[in-house]
Order: C-alpha cells, then structure tokens, then sequence
C-alpha cells in the first residue's frame, strides 16, 4: 500500500479570498496527481502574516467553522481526499497556530494547534496549544493512524515520541522557515527514532524567511535483506512553487515497525524520572514566559 502526499508547496496572495481560490486549485492539482492527502503550508489562511497589531491580528484570524475553513471540508469530501489545511484561528484571548485534517468524507478527523510556538519571536502574540493529537484516518486503501506537529514542535524530541506513543505511523508537518540542514536533520532524526514517516510542507523561495525544500522521511532506516542503511528522506522538493506529489510504501514501514528495535520497544520510562520531576516547574516557567 503507497501513501501519497501532495505537498502544496505554494506562495500565499494577499487576502483569505486569495488563499481559499489558490488553495482550492492546488488540491484539484493534486487530485488528479493521484494524492490521498493534500497539506498545506504553515497558517495558509493568511500566509503566516501575524502583525504585532491586536486588532490587526484579530482581523486575520477565521473561526474554525469559519466559511474559509467549511470550503476546505466540502472540497474534501467532493474530491474524496484528506486535506490538511492551515489557519490563524480565532481564539480568546489570543489566536492560535492550527491545522485541521478533513478526511475525504470531509468529516475533521483531527483538530491540532502547535503546542511549542515561537514565543521568542512574532509568535508570542499567539497562545499555544496543549494537546498532541492523533486519528485514525481512512484514505480508501487502507487506514493510516496520522499524527501533526507544526514547525518548530520538531525541534523537541517529545513532539513526535508523543505521537509515536499514540500509535502514529505518519506525522503532518506544516512549516514556515528556511529548511537547512540543522532542520533538515532533526526531521530525519525525529523519524528514525520513532520509526515513523513525517511529511513536511513549506513555503517556496519567495516567501519571506523560506526556500521551499518540503520532505519526506519514511521512517525505514534500511531493509531487512539489505546490509546497507539507506536514505529515508524519499523526496525533497525543490525551492521552486509547486504540488509536489511523495509516496510512503506502509507496508514496507510496517513491516520495518514489526521487527526493529527503535520506537517504544527498548524504552525504560522508570528511569526518566528527572523528565517528570522537573515537567511540572519547566512548563510554569514556560508559560510565565509566554505570558509576559
């Protein structure tokens, strides 16, 4: 069974008109590209705009019942295709950084708001989430059980150890920042260690603060037959815009989760204990920082 993933790699225009008549061309294209699930770019709603301005910032954020995002759930069920799409969301007291996964029934299957946001940077205007999320999701060949983080959640290894822990196979990755080599390789590690597939879609070159090279890691560090390791990155776009259309072999990573020792197999968690004593003080300290 061959996942395929359309990573709408896209330039964002100026007003949510824009964005919803882009966004919806850009899933047609990857329809009949043969996709299962088209994901977007981090906050495509507004092209990761988050002016500092209260009320400005207000203005841009769309409900998730919004008519914007109700478009995304009536083309997935007209397409019969999962969408991943991306939005400044309407919350109080602050925005968040979401991501809703319509299945291609168009029902939400999974309703993720990043839980590690920039909060030293323009993110700091926005509230976190906080709770990982993970669903069942029937593409029509089979069922996958899908996982999300956005962005700079890839940056802490409990990100996708959380979702693994939920049984994910396959994580949604929305972005929005250069995708170098430092990145680039927290992805590839974020897979290997967990024994999953993430699926990250960026902005192109062009977007301020971007450049495109939205991946997949597969998560098979190498085949049982074989005596060599092996690249798990199975596609790395260009800077250019595009849809460009990733394939995960399940069976293949199921068949490598079944066997190989990384994962939650080998785990002691009696011995991680300095990470539950020390959770409760670091997420206070965190969210004071937040707050100022």
């Amino acid at each position: 069974m061959r996942l395929n993933i359309a990573l709408l790699q896209l330039l964002p225009g100026h007003t949510l008109d824009e964005q919803l008549r882009k966004g919806k061309t850009a899933c047609e294209h990857a329809k009949r590209e043969g996709a299962h699930i088209a994901l977007f770019p981090e906050m495509w709603s507004d092209g990761y705009a988050l002016p500092q301005d209260r009320r400005e910032l207000e203005r841009l954020a769309v409900g998730a019942d919004s008519e914007f995002v109700r478009e995304f759930s009536e083309l997935a069920a007209r397409l019969d295709m999962a969408i991943g799409i991306t939005f400044l969301e309407r919350h109080d007291p602050n925005p968040l950084n979401s991501m809703i996964l319509f299945d291609r029934h168009g029902a939400d299957v999974l309703h993720y708001s990043k839980v590690h946001t920039c909060a030293f940077d323009l993110e700091h205007v926005l509230d976190a989430g906080n709770e990982w999320r993970v669903a069942d999701l029937d593409v029509g060949c089979c069922t996958v059980r899908v996982g999300a983080m956005i962005c700079f959640d890839r940056e802490f290894p409990e990100s996708a150890r959380i979702l693994m822990l939920d049984g994910a196979e396959v994580i949604l990755a929305p972005n929005a920042c250069p995708m170098e080599i430092n990145r680039l390789s927290a992805l590839r590690t974020r897979a290997y260690e967990n024994m999953l597939a993430i699926a990250t879609c960026n902005y192109p070159q062009g977007q301020p603060d971007c450049n495109g090279h939205s991946t997949v890691f597969d998560g098979i560090a190498w085949y049982r037959d074989e005596p060599h390791s092996r690249d798990m990155c199975v596609f790395e776009a260009p800077e250019q815009e595009g849809v460009y259309l990733a394939r995960i072999d399940l069976d293949q990573l199921r068949d490598f989760r079944s066997h190989e020792v990384n994962g939650a197999k080998y785990r002691r968690p009696s011995t991680y204990g300095l990470l539950r004593e020390t959770a409760g003080s670091m997420v206070e300290a965190g969210a004071d920082r937040s707050d100022a």
